[in-house]
């Protein structure tokens, strides 16, 4: 399994949680559509478990690429810190 395939499966609950959340209080907040929520509710948790993973994979290089930039900051924060401890 890759990093990044890694880093989607560990995030895409939390993103179709969120859309869930997003589209569950659009249909219970907006009148017009919580008239109609015993349809539109189990199409937003549908679409939520749908669309999760395509957001969870383009989320995941980005969360990586963050991680590494950390890295590679704290590594040269070091490498400073010895230079100027052996000057």
């Amino acid at each position: 399994m890759t990093n990044r395939t890694s880093i989607a499966v560990l995030i895409n609950m939390m993103v179709s949680a969120v859309l869930f959340g997003i589209g569950a209080t659009a249909v219970l907040s907006i009148p017009e559509l919580s008239d109609h929520a015993v349809i539109l509710l189990p199409l937003v948790i549908v679409m939520s478990l749908l669309i999760s993973p395509v957001i969870s994979w383009y989320l995941a290089p980005r969360l990586r690429a963050a991680w590494v930039r950390q890295m590679e900051t704290k590594r040269r924060m070091l490498e400073r810190r010895s230079h100027a401890l052996h000057d």
